[in-house]
């Protein structure tokens, strides 16, 4: 019977029994509780289905994966976790043995040397005419041994992002990033379990967890190769570590909440108070550490203790783990053999120091959780009620699921406007056989083994998004040639005028308004006014941030009660863009911002500005305000055209407002446009000038102030 044991059972079981519910209940209203781990899960596999199918239809052979707290479900918004992403090659094929060689492939042997660390092996090259080592060739990701075998360097993928990032680029073990809360691995994919992986299976029969289901599914997974040598190898730019990310996920994900909650609260104490005990410069107590800890007691102990009422005992149950581990010197995998993870990480004096700072921790009863400030954990534990139970609807879980959906759908954006791009720079063909083209992919896909609901929610919305731009690109073509939209058009339109709340609609009613179906633009108006309420989220996918990106409350709360594509959609708005293909489709004033720059403005674009400065974007709402004031002008309804130009004003001339829009440049230039359709060039000119003011370079701005500049001088 472990100490602690005696210590629960006979000193304080009432104190523990209660501050374990409470701290489960203090848990639960700060994200860590069923609805929002699983929105996580969710949302993060989405991401990985959005990444996979761009790849593919761009001709990109790569899957992607998403590890970490982020996708696992155990953090909170005051832990600020990092976003992990795992990427494999998979034009190469990694031999276990030479039975899974491969013709035609790029082969790669996994190879164990007697002075090769644990958890490395190198990667030899071997032909893909015939199951052959390559020999002798000069190349630098390459380094040859003795015997003339050419093993793969790791740190090609270093040198390939330190290149693409330039001074942003920053290496931490296997992951490279440009920014502080990203991580990029690069990876191998490795079907075959090694030896030291699946010795793991052995060991867990005799263990209370995981269940005899997981394991099987466990041996299926197959491993990643990343490169990362070991420290103290004399090979260790060519050394590759084995890492079982996808069998650690499926254990993630087959924990209810208690042990994720522990796990939560491991990681709190950890980013507060171990790092006070981490002296040396070159020392480090990853979360990973915690992790195994939680896997290793969970083997251990029964399943009766993974209680909520037992919460604060199986926090020290870890803790305990932990200081066995320290107390011994070493900690080791739990599922790689033969592997000790202080190695290179934690020197013996930092050991020894955490050990103390852990038994006092347990001493003192646990009260260093009345003093976690991480998402004000401690000051939540002292104020609640034990009978206080969280709902979804709370303001930090509704700010959770919103965020969540938002980024979901922004990467969404992301990827159309990359394909929207390609689609444009194809000259091969013409900008209808190449939508043709690339919807017919796409839908093979959908057909052709491509059967996850995150592949296909996305595959649906790509392909919808697809139909709109060539709807209002037939349209635009018709409309410039003075020819009868095609019978089939409106089918075009109505298959996708659900991508989201406004911005397809918007487009059928800006083609109604430049046929000069002014009637019709109006009704479609009307429609996106009533839908477009206070609940709906602008989103875009233009890569940057409105400078007040706060998230509407009503939105927020809307996600955490309905999660499907379908039911998210309604609430939200795209911005409306317009390609020049589809420029007789839009407004000729907007017409200016598909070719806003100005001597050497482009070369002041960045990577994400590049694509959509050549296209027209607008905020659904000011766009929205804008056509039915030139729809009601035409129509000589002057009150509603007054309504609309009173709502632009609004908009534009509130600070937090404009704050809030995407495209706060282009909205005030059609603000300026009102004023000169009014009659007003001096305000229009005043209007030009404010939008140039924050914004002087690819601002088409520039184009209508020499305009009415040469109008007033005439």
């Amino acid at each position: 019977m472990y100490e602690t044991d005696l210590y629960f059972q006979v000193m304080f079981p009432a104190f523990f029994r209660h501050l374990s519910l409470v701290l489960y209940q203090v848990l639960e209203c700060v994200g860590v509780n069923p609805w929002v781990v699983e929105r996580r899960r969710h949302s993060f596999l989405h991401r990985e289905a959005v990444r996979d199918v761009d790849n593919h239809q761009a001709g990109r052979d790569t899957t992607h994966f998403h590890f970490g707290s982020q996708s696992e479900g155990t953090t909170t918004p005051g832990l600020q976790s990092d976003t992990d992403l795992l990427f494999t090659q998979n034009r190469a094929n990694i031999m276990f043995s030479w039975a899974d060689w491969q013709r035609g492939r790029v082969n790669y042997l996994m190879v164990r040397e007697e002075d090769t660390p644990p958890q490395h092996y190198l990667l030899q090259w071997i032909s893909g005419v015939i199951p052959q080592p390559v020999t002798h060739i000069d190349h630098p990701d390459f380094v040859t041994d003795s015997q003339g075998h050419l093993f793969y360097s790791n740190m090609t993928v270093v040198r390939v992002m330190a290149e693409q990032w330039g001074d942003r680029h920053m290496r931490h073990g296997p992951s490279n990033s440009f920014r502080e809360d990203r991580d990029f691995v690069s990876a191998f994919y490795c079907k075959t379990l090694p030896s030291e992986i699946m010795s793991w299976f052995t060991r867990m029969q005799h263990g209370y967890w995981p269940s005899h289901q997981t394991l099987q599914a466990a041996k299926r997974c197959g491993c990643f190769l990343v490169p990362d040598g070991h420290h103290g190898s004399v090979n260790q730019e060519i050394e590759w570590r084995i890492t079982p990310n996808l069998i650690e996920r499926l254990l993630m994900f087959s924990l209810n909440m208690v042990p994720i909650k522990c796990l939560v609260v491991l990681k709190m104490l950890k980013k507060q108070e171990f790092v006070k005990y981490i002296h040396c410069e070159n020392c480090k107590f990853t979360t990973f550490l915690f992790k195994t800890a939680l896997f290793f007691t969970l083997n251990r102990t029964h399943p009766t203790l993974w209680t909520k009422h037992r919460l604060v005992e199986c926090i020290v149950r870890c803790l305990q783990t932990i200081l066995e581990f320290l107390n011994q010197g070493i900690c080791p995998h739990f599922i790689v053999e033969g592997v000790d993870l202080f190695d290179g990480k934690l020197c013996r004096e930092c050991q020894l120091s955490l050990e103390q700072a852990i038994q006092g921790m347990i001493q003192d009863d646990m009260h260093v959780l009345f003093h976690l400030q991480s998402d004000d954990l401690g000051q939540r534990l002292m104020a609640l009620p034990h009978d206080v139970r969280p709902y979804p609807g709370d303001d930090v879980n509704a700010g959770i699921c919103g965020r969540l959906v938002k980024d979901m759908f922004q990467l969404n954006l992301r990827n159309l406007r990359n394909t929207c791009s390609r689609l444009c720079k194809n000259a091969e063909a013409d900008m209808i056989t190449n939508l043709n083209n690339k919807i017919n992919i796409l839908e093979s896909l959908a057909v052709n083994g491509r059967t996850t609901q995150y592949d296909n929610n996305y595959i649906k919305f790509i392909v919808k998004s697809l139909m709109s731009v060539k709807a209002s690109v037939t349209s635009s073509s018709c409309i410039q040639s003075g020819d009868p939209l095609p019978q089939n058009i409106w089918q075009l339109y109505g298959e996708s005028l659900n991508t989201d709340v406004a911005s397809s609609k918007l487009k059928l009613a800006s083609m109604h308004y430049c046929q000069g179906e002014l009637r019709r633009a109006a009704s479609v108006l009307n429609e996106v006014e009533f839908d477009l309420d206070d609940s709906v989220q602008p989103v875009c996918g233009c890569g940057g941030e409105p400078a007040n990106d706060k998230l509407s409350k009503k939105f927020c709360e809307y996600t955490v009660q309905n999660d499907s594509h379908e039911q998210l959609t309604k609430k939200l708005a795209f911005c409306v863009r317009f390609l020049r293909e589809e420029k007789f489709c839009a407004p000729q004033f907007l017409w200016c911002e598909m070719y806003r720059a100005v001597g050497d403005d482009v070369d002041h674009r960045d990577v994400n500005q590049h694509d959509w400065m050549d296209w027209a974007e607008v905020d659904a709402r000011p766009f929205l305000l804008y056509l039915q004031y030139l729809t009601y002008r035409g129509l000589g309804v002057r009150h509603r055209q007054l309504e609309a130009f009173h709502g632009l004003e609004d908009i534009v001339t509130s600070q937090y407002k404009l704050d809030q829009l995407y495209h706060w440049e282009t909205v005030l230039n059609l603000f300026g446009h009102c004023w000169e359709l009014e009659g007003d060039v001096l305000v229009a000119l005043l209007v030009y000038n404010t939008s140039l003011r924050n914004r002087s370079r690819n601002n088409a701005a520039n184009w209508h102030k020499q305009r009415l500049e040469l109008r007033l001088n005439n």
